[in-house]
């Protein structure tokens, strides 16, 4: 596209809005960003860009600037929102910033190998940048993390791209295109800015390009039906693979997708012991992210190299300590239903800590499949009574402590609750299942403070700070 004298208004000023404007600027496009903040923080971002020529209009957040011609939108703007809503009545285009990204390559750009899901993508995106980087490659995750999209695209130093994508990202895409993508799972999630579970999976769907190879978690019927139609269909699975799927044979994870002769050959990949941290999930995460390489033509020594090589995210089934025979794990990104149901697939007795923002979602089908495995739950935050009602329904006998409190001093209030009805050979898992934003600041702030209130009471339990290992 020729973008210089074009009339572009990008809304919202977080870094992947700043860096859209940067970058249009550069280009001769004559950029309005707007946004509904107006603080010190604001102002001073506002400044930086003036010097780019760029201009902010701050404490508005949806008027369209007269003259806009294309709109584009940070992640997470919903499209009933004033200003998409007026450009869409208007009848002008509207870009997000991974459709902007895609635009704004340069030929000979890097491929792109993208992925989604409600669950499992960051592991899964840096997982297959370990991958690539084992196998001689200059990969860059980006996307959802990392660098924004609309920069990586025009940084000549790195020949490939693993591509995480939101389905707000996805829903605000329209030509992107990788050489392979993948759905790793679907379930209820941001019901309340997609507006139904179909909508919400038909944006996830959005990922398989047409020409696209297309991988699919073939446990998940809700993605097989999403890449019918697909070029080329390339399945994973947490069972034994069928010819052009990746899957597990006892305890190694196997390619029966790309190799020469897939009705009879099977390349082995890694072994189980290879996936870090040891989960049903993150297997499901590993298989993915191999498939993605593979289709990239990676060796099947380079996937065990990278999946070694990975280091886990915090808050993603980490254990903190174990105490008086009891372990304590964080797993506060699992921010809805199915991640905590995949938490808690790995226990086979917890105490369960959850509650949060629900965000629409329904937890009957959680509580139902992990009744057998509790032996007790604490519940915190805004919706813990939902979590409640469907303890009471699908696990009358399971003991269930409401802690109402939203303070700082909460969560030793619920760890303390928590080791009062652990057993030794229980896990304390906090996976809860909802968002953090009713009682901390982020996911990670509600797992650093599940993990000091469990040194805190190893520290009185055994008194010594050195009594959890």
């Amino acid at each position: 596209m020729n973008w210089k004298d074009s009339a572009v208004c990008v809304a919202g000023l977080g870094v992947s809005g700043r860096a859209a404007a940067r970058v249009l600027a550069e280009r001769g496009a004559r950029v309005t960003v707007v946004d509904a903040r107006d603080d010190e923080a604001a102002r001073e971002q506002a400044a930086a860009l003036a010097a780019h020529g760029v201009t902010v209009r701050l404490g508005d957040g949806g008027t369209l600037p007269p003259g806009t011609e294309l709109v584009v939108v940070s992640p997470g703007w919903r499209p009933d929102a004033p200003l998409p809503a007026a450009a869409a009545a208007a009848g002008i285009e509207i870009y997000g910033e991974v459709e902007l990204a895609w635009r704004l390559r340069p030929e000979g750009a890097a491929p792109w190998l993208a992925l989604t899901g409600t669950n499992g993508k960051t592991t899964a995106v840096r997982m297959l940048a370990c991958v690539l980087r084992a196998a001689g490659h200059r990969p860059l995750a980006v996307g959802n993390v990392g660098t924004p999209i609309v920069e990586a695209v025009l940084d000549p130093s790195y020949d490939v791209l693993a591509v995480e994508l939101s389905s707000y990202q996805l829903h605000w895409s329209s030509t992107v295109a990788p050489l392979a993508a993948a759905v790793l799972n679907v379930a209820p999630d941001h019901i309340d800015w997609h507006g139904s579970l179909e909508a919400y999976a038909a944006d996830k769907g959005r990922i398989y390009a047409p020409g696209a190879i297309a991988v699919v978690n073939a446990d998940d019927p809700i993605c097989v039906r999403l890449a019918e139609g697909a070029r080329r269909t390339v399945g994973f699975t947490l069972g034994v693979p069928a010819p052009g799927q990746l899957g597990v044979v006892e305890d190694l994870l196997v390619d029966r997708a790309f190799t020469a002769d897939p009705v009879r050959e099977a390349a082995e990949l890694a072994g189980l012991g290879d996936v870090r941290p040891f989960a049903p999930h993150n297997v499901a995460n590993a298989l993915a992210a191999a498939a993605l390489a593979r289709a990239y033509g990676v060796l099947p020594e380079a996937v065990r190299e990278g999946l070694r090589a990975f280091v886990p995210d915090p808050h993603r089934i980490a254990h903190v300590a174990t105490v008086a025979g009891v372990d304590y794990v964080d797993d506060s990104k699992a921010t809805n239903p199915h991640a905590a149901a995949a938490s808690l697939a790995a226990c086979e007795s917890a105490v369960w800590i959850a509650g949060g923002l629900l965000k629409g979602a329904d937890v009957e089908d959680l509580v139902r499949s992990c009744a057998p495995r509790l032996r007790a739950a604490v519940l915190i935050g805004a919706d813990r009574a939902q979590i409640a009602d469907a303890l009471a329904r699908h696990a009358p006998d399971v003991p269930v402590v409401d802690v109402a409190a939203t303070d700082t001093g909460a969560m030793d209030t619920v760890v303390t609750e928590a080791s009062r009805l652990a057993r030794p050979g229980d896990t304390v898992l906090l996976a809860p299942a909802g968002a953090s934003f009713d009682m901390f600041a982020s996911y990670g702030a509600r797992g650093d403070a599940f993990a000091a209130a469990v040194r805190r009471l190893a520290e009185s339990a055994a008194g010594s700070p050195d009594a959890a290992r």
